[in-house]
């Protein structure tokens, strides 16, 4: 199997149209469409994480697991 790989236009209907070079005797083929798409800005929404994370009361208390070596 071999490949080659063509530029061509998506026409208004949504059809490829391509000229395979002279040198092509195969009868059939197997087409890949590998296209782009047009790239959304997108701004983040302020508070949409409201809620989500929670901090304890006693965050900044001092740990009970390091109290050895705090002293």
């Amino acid at each position: 199997m071999h490949a080659i790989e063509l530029p061509v236009e998506i026409d208004s209907n949504h059809q490829i149209h391509v000229q395979l070079p002279e040198n092509i005797k195969a009868k059939k083929a197997r087409i890949i469409v590998m296209y782009e798409t047009e790239k959304v800005e997108t701004r983040p929404v302020y508070g949409s994480g409201k809620g989500l994370m929670r901090i304890a009361d006693d965050f900044d208390e001092p740990l009970d697991e390091l109290k050895d070596y705090m002293e």
